[in-house]
């Protein structure tokens, strides 16, 4: 029995418990994002981006919900375009010719292609995500263009199938928010970059609480919403990765109109919570994998 235990053994046991059970729900998760954008790959975009992130009804009201405007950049491919961004991460890239370039989170490849006409011919891109049919549509839609410098990979951005030290630039497009450990993806992009590469990575975040309904109902999961964590976590978490120069590129409030709202909360809840309409935020983060001091001679 526990009573008849050392006290270190207790503490020990029920600390694999509890990291048994963090597993087998972060698995749960990522199954359940799994399933949701696999059945988000068969919809067109204007199903998709008519609702926060691919998640529920459409909305007939005018609201500045997720999505930016990738039409009016070089290399934008309408076919590989869903409408589940939250911002424009490659356009802040800083992206060169030749670099190698890695897109955690790829779709059907959207800011990979706009990535490959920034690297040209001479660098390469490389799309990764965890869902078999995102991967699918992605590299039907390079292989209609003739692309043989984009390649897209079947993987799990908490660990990137990429070899350490080969990546110029990291890019996302509002997806490190439905991973259950952030931590580890950053960690994970330290690792694949180079020394000088960078990251400019777009996704949701919260300032203040979002409501617990909001929280645990798992159609916003898979939409954005309440898998983000505060703004403040999120930063640290790039801090505690080693990455220096962090930089907020762009910010902007994401208001939910009522009816999708409504299948969540009362309208008094509806009420209260649109008195803190700044609680969800869009941001692109921008970061970079710097020589450290105690890895040269120093004076």
């Amino acid at each position: 029995m526990i009573k008849n235990l050392p006290l270190q053994f207790v503490i020990l046991r029920i600390t694999n418990n509890n990291k048994i059970k963090k597993m087998a729900n972060d698995e749960k998760i990522k199954e359940m994002v799994r399933q949701k954008y696999s059945e988000i790959a068969l919809q067109d975009k204007e199903a998709n981006a008519c609702s926060c992130c691919g998640a529920g009804d459409c909305s007939t009201e005018v609201y500045n919900m997720m999505g930016e405007d990738y039409t009016t950049l070089d290399g934008y491919n309408p076919d590989a375009d869903l409408g589940l961004g939250c911002g424009l991460p490659t356009q802040f890239a800083k992206i060169k010719k030749g670099d190698v370039v890695i897109d955690l989170g790829s779709g059907a490849g959207n800011d990979c292609f706009i990535a490959r006409e920034e690297t040209g011919e001479t660098g390469k891109v490389i799309g990764i995500d965890f869902t078999p049919a995102m991967i699918e549509k992605a590299r039907i839609n390079a292989e209609k263009r003739g692309f043989n410098n984009i390649e897209f990979r079947q993987g799990d951005i908490e660990n990137i199938p990429a070899t350490a030290n080969s990546a110029d630039v990291v890019v996302s497009n509002c997806v490190l928010n439905l991973v259950p450990n952030k931590k580890a993806v950053f960690n994970e992009i330290y690792s694949v970059l180079k020394v000088g590469g960078h990251f400019s990575i777009s996704d949701i975040v919260l300032v203040g609480e979002l409501p617990q309904k909001i929280q645990i109902a798992a159609e916003m999961y898979a939409g954005c919403v309440s898998g983000a964590i505060q703004k403040k976590d999120y930063v640290g978490f790039i801090e505690k990765a080693g990455f220096s120069n962090i930089t907020i590129q762009k910010e902007k409030a994401i208001i939910i109109p009522d009816n999708i709202l409504k299948h969540y909360l009362t309208e008094e809840e509806i009420e209260i919570y649109k008195t803190n309409l700044s609680a969800i935020k869009s941001i692109t983060v921008y970061a970079e994998k710097q020589v450290s001091c105690c890895n040269v001679e120093c004076y």
